[in-house]
């Protein structure tokens, strides 16, 4: 076998799914409203929610925000965007977009968390080099606490997946804090129910 192969080999057996998980203790949830503790918990990592009473009603809120020039780009067929995406996108295609959209699979009140894979992002470059990033996020969709995330399917099925919360910010140059530093410069959630299957 040549060393290649032996490499990739070596790769395929070391892969998570090839050893069990380990156990997770539930702790006692914190109770209260999840929606205002989320909401909370985001606000103090810099980010912020709005409320849209539809998805249509998104765009609306992201050129009020952001004005009427502004590039977006949606992964979620809810939001037209100014430029398509798709898979074929090529993520450094998306370094002018001004505005990313896209739909949580869940949030998580403890830390004011969204939860987003390579199937919500399509491209996983639109959770970070865009400018601004703008989540859709269903309230019936909040989690207690990050314990209850290990326990999601969504967790163990995804390739990739990462909880965000807030912006990008840095604080380690002279203990001054800048936010965009290294990714979006704003995160802004908006509450808006998931559209009916069917």
């Amino acid at each position: 076998m040549a060393t290649r192969e032996a490499f990739l080999a070596k790769v395929r057996q070391a892969q998570p799914s090839a050893r069990p998980r380990p156990e997770v203790p539930l702790f006692n949830a914190a109770g209260g409203d999840l929606r205002a503790r989320f909401a909370a918990a985001l606000q103090a990592m810099g980010g912020h929610c709005v409320e849209a009473a539809a998805a249509g009603d998104v765009l609306a809120l992201i050129r009020e925000r952001f004005g009427d020039a502004a590039s977006v780009t949606s992964a979620t067929p809810e939001v037209p965007g100014t430029r398509d995406l798709t898979a074929d996108t090529e993520p450094a295609s998306l370094q002018d977009i001004d505005v990313g959209v896209v739909r949580a699979r869940f949030g998580v009140a403890e830390t004011g968390s969204v939860w987003l894979s390579e199937r919500e992002y399509v491209v996983n470059a639109l959770g970070y080099i865009v400018q601004h990033l703008v989540v859709l996020l269903d309230p019936a969709q909040l989690l207690d606490g990050l314990q209850d995330v290990y326990r999601r399917d969504d967790f163990r099925e995804a390739r990739y997946a990462a909880l965000v919360t807030g912006p990008s910010a840095t604080a380690d140059i002279e203990g001054v804090l800048i936010r965009g530093a290294q990714g979006v410069r704003s995160l802004t959630v908006v509450w808006v129910a998931q559209p009916r299957k069917g």
